[in-house]
């Protein structure tokens, strides 16, 4: 388990002209909720859809339109709080962000400011085995999304789908504890992980269904400590924020050069502006996009069109009790209940789907041997052919009765990984397919008697060479179990040889 107290990782140290600086990093992570309609109307959230289609009156700004509040969305976003350890605020209420943008048709955006539903909570990321960071999460409010402009389809015109308008989103905020970028990296996977865990939102980024907003300041080594007694955000440096960033790679890039040029700023004497930056993965810079607002310039004041939110304890107590596994405790009970290795129950943990195969697979048989064949020859030929774990040709159940048929010693490991192929080409029965096709082991212990001897006779100066050198006696091992076409069992050859040279 994860050693916060000693182990925890140190922070990026980058080093100037003037001495060495830190880095200090707060993100935002915009995640849409996992919901079959949208925050305030029912229309459909369905990704792909043609543009404009999934617009009602209320999404379009139609007057005299209202907005009701869906439910389901609000529990998911209790739910996601539940599962970040945070605190669920029995009253929350909305806020009005007014701002104008050609996809915001309303003018403004129905968002959470003053009384956010989710307080408090905690994301533990591992950056090694037993080594981890606490990110702490500030709040998490429930918002709803904008458009989606685009310019690239005319030279004279944009156009504008307001298909993802009205969209639930929950904001998920940090405090400053992130010191790098590959911890960046690792806090989006970890929450991307428990989100998906929890079936509150599915990750995708691609889709922009997870996007992150990071922030980024610099700081001489000792300055964040400082902050940390004082919560005093002036020790850290003046941020800025890169807005919607979708893909690990490009988050860490965008920290690192960010990094430089604020350090580069302030060692030649200037002051880094507090600014919104966008990051082009072409030049690999940020550039500004505009001046950072703070919450004054949105204007915002609590929405007239809803009343405050208040929910019942016995509701959320209700949720909490229906919450599912999540990936650190899953991770621990694959370690205890299956013997596995800390990075072995991270790869088959690491998604869910990847979990509950193995757990098919595992079910009543050695947890060691099943994880070493869905990691090692599931996961590494469905890699290779950029398949979903949804889309294996080799069931959970085809894959255990091949563990089957070589735990009772019907074939070898060897013969296995020839029976998998079979498996993942043609399909069908594992014992059928071994008893159709000859592929039993042999452990009739004559006929493997005879091989060995008729190879040892053939061999005299490797025999000799086998008794200088005992290592040498695994030549006659691989010679007995290619003349028997594999199939001769490995530890009565091995036996049987050692016995007959004497070693």
């Amino acid at each position: 388990m994860l050693d916060l107290a000693h182990h925890a990782p140190k922070p990026k140290v980058i080093s100037g002209a003037t001495g060495d600086w830190e880095l200090v990093i707060g993100m935002e992570i915009h995640a849409q909720v996992a919901s079959k309609a949208k925050l305030f109307s029912g229309a459909s959230t369905e990704f792909g859809a043609e543009p404009n289609s999934n617009v009602s009156f209320v999404d379009a700004a139609m007057p005299g339109m209202l907005p009701v509040v869906n439910e389901f969305c609000i529990e998911q976003a209790v739910r996601t709080g539940l599962g970040l350890k945070a605190a669920i605020n029995l009253r929350s209420a909305f806020d009005r962000k007014n701002y104008f943008y050609p996809d915001l048709p309303q003018g403004y955006q129905i968002s959470q400011l003053y009384h956010p539903l989710v307080g408090e909570g905690e994301v533990l990321v591992e950056m090694g085995p037993g080594i981890g960071r606490r990110v702490r999460i500030e709040r998490i409010h429930v918002e709803q999304d904008a458009g989606k402009s685009i310019h690239d389809m005319d030279p004279n015109m944009s156009f504008v789908d307001l298909n993802r308008t009205g969209v639930a989103l929950m904001e998920i905020v940090s405090r400053p504890d992130i010191r790098g970028p590959e911890e960046a990296a690792a806090y989006v996977l970890k929450l991307r992980q428990i989100l998906r865990y929890l079936g509150t939102c599915d990750g995708n980024m691609q889709n922009g269904n997870l996007r992150a907003d990071v922030n980024v300041s610099v700081c001489r080594p000792g300055q964040y400590e400082k902050y940390e007694e004082t919560q005093d955000f002036s020790h850290l440096g003046t941020r800025c924020e890169i807005k919607n960033m979708n893909s690990m790679r490009f988050i860490q890039q965008a920290i690192e050069f960010e990094a430089r040029r604020q350090i580069a700023i302030l060692e030649d004497g200037g002051k880094v502006d507090q600014e919104t930056r966008l990051y082009d993965p072409d030049r690999g810079e940020t550039r500004s996009m505009r001046s950072k607002e703070e919450a004054h310039d949105y204007r915002y004041f609590p929405c007239p069109d809803l009343l405050p939110l208040e929910i019942e304890q016995a509701w959320v107590d209700g949720i909490a009790a229906a919450m599912p596994e999540l990936p650190d405790a899953k991770k621990a009970r694959f370690m205890a209940d299956y013997g596995l290795t800390d990075y072995d129950a991270s790869v088959l943990t690491a998604e869910l789907e990847h979990a509950r195969f193995f757990e098919a697979v595992a079910q009543g048989r050695d947890g060691k041997a099943a994880a070493n064949w869905v990691i090692n020859e599931l996961f590494g030929r469905l890699n290779k052919q950029g398949l979903a774990i949804a889309d294996s040709p080799v069931s959970a159940t085809q894959l255990g009765g091949l563990l089957d048929l070589i735990a009772a010693g019907t074939i070898s490991g060897k013969i296995g990984k020839d029976l998998f192929e079979i498996l993942w080409t043609e399909g069908g029965d594992p014992a059928q397919i071994v008893e159709a096709r000859g592929m039993k082991q042999v452990t009739d212990t004559g006929a493997i008697e005879k091989a060995v001897d008729e190879i040892i006779a053939a061999n005299p100066a490797q025999v000799e060479k086998a008794k200088a050198n005992p290592k040498l006696a695994g030549w006659f091992v691989g010679q007995v179990m290619k003349a028997t076409g594999g199939k001769a069992n490995p530890k009565a050859v091995n036996d049987l040889v050692t016995a007959r040279l004497g070693l």
